[in-house]
C-alpha cells in the first residue's frame, strides 16, 4: 500500500508522537480539566472534539502541502526550514517558560456532551500553534519528492490519534491523580518541559539535516 510510510519512518513518528502526546498543552488541559470539574463523559467528549479537530488539520495539511509539493518543491523546503525554527523556538519557549499544564478545578454547571465535543474542536481548530505545528510536523516524514506524499501525510496525522488515544484516554479517567501530581511535582514537570524540548530541538536538526543533503 503505497500511502504507508516505511516501518523506519513510523517508529520515529511513534516515539516522536508519543512524546509529544505527554507534554501539557491546551487540549490537555481542556480535556483533563473538564473530566476534572465535570466528570469522564464531559473530558472523553473534549478529547474526542480535539482529535475531530486534528482529522481537518491533517486534511487541510494533506491537501495543501501535497498541492505545494507538485507545484514548488522549493517554497516546500523553504516551508520545512521555516518549521525548523519553529520546532526551536517551541523547544526554548518549553525550557523559558515551562509547562502550559493548568487544569480548570472549579466546579460548574455540567455541560451538554455536545457542547464539551464542540468546546473540544473549536479550541482545536482555533489555535493557530496548533495549526503551525502540523504544518511543520507531519512534513517531516515525507520526503519533498514522495508521489503518495497526500496519502502518507494523511495516514501520519490518523497514526498520530491512534498513537495518542492509549495515552489520552488513562489521562481521562485518572485526571484527578494526574493532574494532582502535575501540580504538586514541579520536577515532574519540569522533566515533561525538558522532554518536549529535546524531541523538537531533534526534529529540527533532522529538517535542516534534511536540506543539507
Amino acid at each position: 500500500m503505497s500511502f504507508i510510510p516505511e516501518v523506519a519512518v513510523i517508529l520515529q513518528f511513534a516515539v516522536a508522537t508519543y512524546l509529544i502526546a505527554i507534554t501539557p498543552g491546551p487540549d490537555m488541559t481542556l480535556f483533563v480539566g473538564r473530566a476534572l470539574s465535570e466528570g469522564r463523559r464531559a473530558g472523553f467528549a473534549c478529547m474526542l472534539g480535539t482529535f475531530t479537530g486534528i482529522v481537518v488539520h491533517t486534511m487541510l495539511v494533506s491537501v495543501g502541502l501535497s498541492a505545494l509539493i507538485v507545484a514548488a518543491p522549493q517554497a516546500f523546503m523553504a516551508l520545512k526550514i521555516v518549521g525548523a525554527g519553529y520546532l526551536v523556538w517551541l523547544a526554548w519557549q518549553a525550557l523559558r517558560n515551562g509547562s502550559a499544564f493548568s487544569p480548570e478545578t472549579v466546579k460548574r454547571a455540567p455541560r451538554s456532551l455536545f457542547q464539551n465535543w464542540a468546546t473540544g474542536v473549536g479550541i482545536n481548530l482555533l489555535n493557530p500553534k496548533i495549526v503551525l505545528f502540523f504544518m511543520t510536523f507531519l512534513p517531516q516524514f515525507v520526503s519533498a519528492h514522495e508521489p503518495h506524499a497526500p496519502g502518507k501525510l494523511f495516514f501520519l496525522g490518523m497514526l498520530f490519534i491512534v498513537l495518542s488515544l492509549p495515552l489520552a484516554v488513562p489521562m481521562v479517567v485518572a485526571a484527578d491523580k494526574f493532574a494532582g501530581l502535575l501540580r504538586k511535582s514541579p520536577r515532574v514537570t519540569r522533566i515533561v518541559d525538558y522532554l518536549f524540548a529535546g524531541v523538537f530541538s531533534a526534529l529540527a536538526l533532522k529538517m535542516l539535516a534534511a536540506q543539507a543533503r
